[in-house]
C-alpha cells in the first residue's frame, strides 16, 4: 500500500510502499528527497493503516 507523509527532515511530501500483511511494523528507510534515514512505525487494522509515525532516525 502506498502511503504519503511529510519527511521529518526536509518537510517534503514523500511516499513509502508499506507491507500491510503484518499487524505492526517498524523499520528504517531513507527519504527519497534528502536521503536521510526515517524510522517508520505503523499499525494495521482491518487491512487499513490505523496508526503511522515517521521520525528522525539519526539520534
Amino acid at each position: 500500500m502506498e502511503y504519503f507523509f511529510t519527511c521529518p527532515y526536509c518537510w517534503q511530501e514523500i511516499s513509502f510502499i508499506l507491507d500491510i500483511t503484518a499487524d505492526k511494523q517498524k523499520y528504517i528507510e531513507d527519504c527519497e528527497v534528502c536521503c536521510r534515514p526515517i524510522e517508520v512505525y505503523f499499525e494495521i487494522s482491518e487491512n487499513d493503516i490505523s496508526f503511522f509515525k515517521a521520525t528522525e532516525a539519526d539520534n
